[in-house]
């Protein structure tokens, strides 16, 4: 005789803002979540050493101790946390259908709802030297750790709009950043172009890699490489800043849930819904424009809210039917 598959009403996929956010408002709606943290419990913020822009913290916080509270928190309302990836998903089609997941390629789960909260991860250059410095001036956010670089000179990777944005962010801060860009032009929009370029503490080198991040605790400088000319020249950053995309963690779902080109799933205008009833997405796995700890905790808390509407309807609907 079989085992029986373990029934969960909510199944939250995913551990950063979103993820926990979801689980504080679920819990507290008596939806008696259980979260899968996946494979980086905590999210992007446990590789952020100072959160200086989340409300409610007038003196900064560390990433990985913001990400324990926010789960103290949940848990404190009756949140089950568990460690685990899901490696499968089977989404029902019907209003009030079961969900099927496995977890870690074993275990099999059904639920009645699902929050998708599993972020997005920025891309980075691969270098030993730029891992190893991530956290110690070496970041793909320029909003969430450029104050910190105040009257400091910086360098920024990227060539497409984000880039330029970030660029652009980074001169009202630093005293000097400089684009590096690997092409011999830019994929950035016409107009922000125009707009870095006429920033004058901005310079932009073009057929320009990065060869080596200098420093043993902290960026101290970058070697960078002509790759025409294959000339290289170090110059003195303390900060160093990768903006070439971000790759939404959404491989699972693929097949089953509208995406855009990228793999951001798509979700209903002003709602957390995705193309599967009771299915809901949250955070960077939907935002590709915002992608912050505070907008994330924002699409949990709706995610939490559409799952708990969503089940009440079903219920309603069972009760007019029997």
């Amino acid at each position: 005789m079989s085992e029986q598959v373990e029934r969960i009403k909510t199944l939250i996929i995913g551990s950063g803002p979103a993820g926990y956010t979801a689980a504080i408002y679920a819990s507290r709606a008596d939806l008696k979540p259980v979260l899968y943290t996946g494979m980086e419990p905590g999210g992007q913020l446990t590789t952020t050493t100072e959160v200086d822009n989340f409300p409610g913290y007038p003196e900064g916080i560390d990433g990985p101790a913001m990400m324990m509270q926010l789960q103290q928190q949940a848990e404190r309302f009756g949140t089950e946390v568990r460690i685990g990836m899901i490696t499968a998903v089977e989404f029902s089609d019907e209003v009030g259908g079961i969900h099927k997941v496995t977890v870690d390629e074993s275990t099999q789960l059904e639920a009645e709802t699902v929050i998708i909260s599993t972020g997005a991860s920025a891309k980075y250059l691969n270098l030993p030297s730029e891992q190893r410095l991530r956290g110690g001036g070496v970041s793909a956010c320029a909003v969430c750790d450029g104050f910190f670089y105040k009257g400091q000179e910086v360098a920024i990777v990227g060539a497409g709009d984000t880039a330029a944005e970030e660029a652009s962010y980074l001169a009202n801060i630093c005293s000097k950043v400089t684009m590096l860009v690997r092409k011999d032009h830019m994929r950035a929009s016409k107009a922000m172009q125009h707009r870095v370029n006429s920033i004058d503490n901005i310079e932009i080198r073009y057929n320009t890699e990065v060869d080596e991040v200098l420093g043993d605790q902290v960026v101290e400088g970058i070697r960078i490489v002509d790759n025409q000319t294959g000339e290289k020249e170090e110059i003195s950053v303390t900060g160093l800043f990768i903006a070439i995309g971000h790759k939404p963690n959404t491989d699972v779902f693929k097949g089953q849930l509208d995406m855009d080109e990228t793999g951001y799933i798509v979700t209903q205008p002003k709602s957390t819904k995705t193309n599967k009833p009771g299915v809901f997405a949250s955070g960077d796995a939907q935002d590709k424009i915002y992608r912050q700890a505070v907008t994330a905790a924002g699409t949990g808390c709706m995610a939490a809210l559409d799952a708990e509407r969503y089940l009440a309807a079903v219920e309603s609907k069972e009760m007019l039917a029997s």
